[in-house]
């Protein structure tokens, strides 16, 4: 069987979108019935229906006052800003809070709980993305603990990780990462993929009961970009977005790169952030000025639909999400 996406190319001007007036909504999850609970800055998650109508859900337990402009939000970091989404057994949402620095559970009324705020009585750091395994079992990724997080793009810090949370509490099962994002599990749950951000690749892990063992990076050591989302395909193909670069790539079993979508916007605004992070002087100013407009910051990716073939894109800096029709339905993700 030929891999469905060779020759396959989205033109920009073939995107559909939803949503309006969105903030920061960087992760998405997908219900059967069409329904999106996309991450909101403002401290919750907006739920938009099939129909378009749209509600915001606020957290309900107390959160650091939230803050506007591209310094505190984006840089800082001050306030409630929800980052990577999973369901649990129940339901109920998992987020990994970029700026509480903490694992939260948040019904679907908002009643909030912190799950995990400390590993042996440190500070999380930058909780990016948390996933659950068929055992339950939870996985925590920490972009860097370093404060302001643009201090790491510049020195590209080796501090991320990822934590196991399970019935023995939690702790640290991998590290001496470089800007650790999202991470997905493949089919069988035998391989732990994730995306080193600031090192621009994916790293995978054999799974060995609760450890994580033979570690490699998958696919090119340079993809090009800072790759942020990361999810498969039902042939294999792992697709990520190249934030700041805007643009949808995938990963081929074979190891080869394609390219899906280039929302691309200063080409000059590029190139200086691309040799800045050669050369170790990227500043938030330089990553600002980077990215298009019809989705700021590509951040995540998240097949929805019936068939499981709808991909929508989410982003940091964007207001709405685009979406189209992919030739290949993705994995389904617990609790779809």
């Amino acid at each position: 069987m030929q891999n469905p996406l060779i020759g396959f190319q989205v033109d920009p001007q073939d995107l559909k979108f939803i949503g309006q007036d969105l903030e920061r909504p960087e992760c998405i999850l997908a219900e059967r019935d069409g329904t999106l609970w996309v991450a909101d800055g403002r401290g919750g998650i907006m739920k938009i229906a099939p129909d378009g109508q749209q509600s915001l859900i606020l957290q309900d337990q107390d959160m650091p006052n939230q803050k506007s402009g591209f310094t505190e939000r984006l840089v800082m970091a001050e306030g409630s800003l929800p980052n990577g989404l999973a369901l649990d057994e129940n339901g109920d949402f998992l987020i990994a809070n970029w700026g509480t620095e903490r694992l939260e559970k948040m019904t679907r009324s908002g009643e909030t709980v912190t799950l995990l705020d400390n590993i042996d009585g440190q500070r999380i750091g930058k909780a990016n993305f948390v996933t659950r395994d068929r055992k339950g079992r939870l996985w925590l990724t920490v972009t860097t603990t370093m404060l302001p997080w643009t201090d790491h793009v510049k020195t590209n810090s080796r501090d991320g990780y990822i934590a196991l949370i399970d019935e023995k509490g939690a702790r640290i099962v991998a590290d001496n990462l470089c800007g650790t994002n999202e991470l997905r599990f493949d089919a069988d749950e035998e391989w732990l993929y994730v995306a080193e951000t600031t090192a621009r690749n994916v790293t995978r892990f054999r799974v060995q009961g609760d450890a994580l063992v033979d570690r490699e990076i998958y696919g090119p050591s340079n993809l090009g970009g800072f790759n942020d989302g990361i999810a498969f395909d039902a042939y294999g193909n792992l697709w990520t977005t190249l934030i700041m670069a805007d643009r949808l790539v995938a990963i081929t079993p074979e190891g080869d790169v394609l390219t899906i979508l280039d929302l691309g916007g200063d080409a000059d605004a590029l190139a200086a952030l691309d040799a800045a992070w050669k050369a170790g002087t990227v500043t938030p100013e330089l990553m600002g000025a980077a990215g298009g407009d019809v989705c700021r910051w590509m951040a995540s990716l998240t097949f929805g639909g019936a068939d499981l073939k709808t991909v929508y894109l989410g982003s940091l800096q964007g207001t709405r999400i685009p979406y189209f029709n992919a030739p290949v339905s993705g994995l389904p993700l617990l609790g779809w």
